[in-house]
């Protein structure tokens, strides 16, 4: 019986993970604090010494949505982020965050974010 309830509950957590909401580069401001899936073209990457920017939807400044990749992080990646998402379709799945009244999504792994 124990070994049934635990089964369950496990479904359950990965069903509930795994139910992000879609939602429309334009729209990511009204999704603030949730996580979600947005896709979209990459239209620069940049990478200072602390941090790697992706912007979606426009170039810098005027992208809706930046995707951060922390300096540290960069190992878990198999290529530069450049190499990878440069002047690419992608989607990126995490939690939307607001930085200074613009919207972010803070990635740490290649799973985190897809070529389509």
């Amino acid at each position: 019986m124990k070994k049934i309830i635990l089964t369950v509950t496990c479904l359950m957590i990965s069903i509930v993970s795994f139910a992000q909401t879609r939602v429309s580069i334009d729209s990511v401001n009204n999704h603030i604090g949730k996580t979600v899936i947005v896709c979209n073209e990459v239209f620069g990457v940049k990478t200072t010494e602390k941090i790697t920017y992706i912007n979606l939807g426009a170039a810098y400044p005027t992208s809706p949505l930046t995707v951060l990749i922390f300096t540290k992080d960069l190992v878990n990646f198999p290529e530069t982020p450049e190499k990878l998402y440069g002047n690419q379709q992608v989607c990126v799945t995490g939690v939307l965050k607001e930085y200074k009244d613009k919207a972010e999504i803070v990635i740490s792994k290649p799973e985190d974010i897809k070529v389509e």
